[in-house]
């Protein structure tokens, strides 16, 4: 499984290169119970545009890292029977204020397309300033009982 996540900083890279400024960047992958992750998967970009170019080692490697708990942990029937962790991944492009525009992220109800996954918990952020800050705005909707709408 290993040799397979390597190429994810490629396919990243491919994917994400130009990002739009109200695009957010990330992966999703299904599963009964979601966890969040927040990794710096690009370094801060220049004045007027959120991301700029791939950090390999604290960015990709820790993304990978989680896909790989989540691959052994949801191919050990003896883990979790009956349930598969799933992930919503999204980039903090090593920005205080991106990170948590990105965060609220776990919480909007789509206009349309699937609906939200039941996140359980968030991995991340790398600092602890953009973690507590991240887990304060999580807490308020936790503590709502729902999900804001869009046009909140």
């Amino acid at each position: 499984m290993l040799q397979l996540l390597l190429p994810l900083s490629t396919l990243w890279g491919h994917i994400l290169a130009a990002p739009a400024p109200t695009q957010p960047h990330g992966i999703r992958l299904e599963g009964d119970l979601t966890l969040g992750g927040l990794f710096p998967v690009h370094a801060k970009g220049p004045a007027g545009v959120p991301c700029g170019p791939i950090k390999k080692e604290k960015g990709i490697h820790r993304l990978e890292a989680m896909l790989y708990a989540l691959d052994r942990v949801n191919g050990d029937p003896t883990v979790l029977p009956n349930l598969t962790l799933g992930a919503r991944i999204l980039d903090t492009c090593s920005r205080d204020t991106y990170a948590l525009e990105q965060a609220l992220g776990f919480v909007r109800t789509p206009r349309a397309g699937p609906p939200p996954e039941r996140l359980v918990g968030v991995i991340g952020a790398s600092a602890s300033s953009v973690s507590i800050m991240v887990a304060n705005v999580l807490r308020l909707f936790n503590d709502m009982g729902a999900a804001p709408s869009p046009s909140r």
